[in-house]
């Protein structure tokens, strides 16, 4: 990671860039007065100072129902009205199947007789290792006995 040069703030790094007209990296830019029809008392609007949108107020009927996406006036507005609907696929949306595979070939016959065989010599060499490996921790486990012992 490089440092920017200029003797700026470490942390710079991390803001918002400016918008270009003279926006202090700390501060959102400032949203247009909007003038509230006659007869609504008006609200703030000062944005959060974190730059993110607040949620939207609610009413005496729960939560308003506002629609999101872009306002009459050009600006987003705030809130999240879900996912998109989903719609189901037209009719017959899937590609033409042109080529059809090859039905699957028959495998060889199996010497069930020969498998019993070759699977009885592995267990005998599995047991033979484990006999070993069983008579040298004896030993050993004699040798540190007498040793404890005498």
């Amino acid at each position: 990671m490089t440092t920017p040069s200029g003797g700026s703030d470490p942390d710079d790094y991390w803001r918002r860039p400016g918008t270009g007209d003279g926006a202090v990296p700390d501060q959102p830019p400032a949203a247009p007065a909007a003038t509230p029809p006659s007869g609504q008392s008006t609200s703030p609007t000062n944005p959060p100072p974190s730059g993110y949108a607040s949620p939207p107020p609610s009413g005496p009927t729960g939560p308003s129902t506002s629609p999101t996406g872009p306002s009459p006036t050009g600006h987003a507005a705030s809130g999240y009205a879900g996912p998109p609907p989903s719609m189901p696929p037209p009719a017959g949306w899937r590609p033409p199947v042109h080529l059809q595979p090859a039905p699957p070939r028959q495998l060889p016959p199996q010497d069930m007789a020969d498998l019993d065989a070759a699977e009885q010599r592995s267990q005998r060499v599995t047991y033979g290792f484990g006999a070993a490996a069983g008579v040298v921790l004896l030993v050993l486990l004699c040798l540190l006995c007498s040793r404890v012992i005498f």
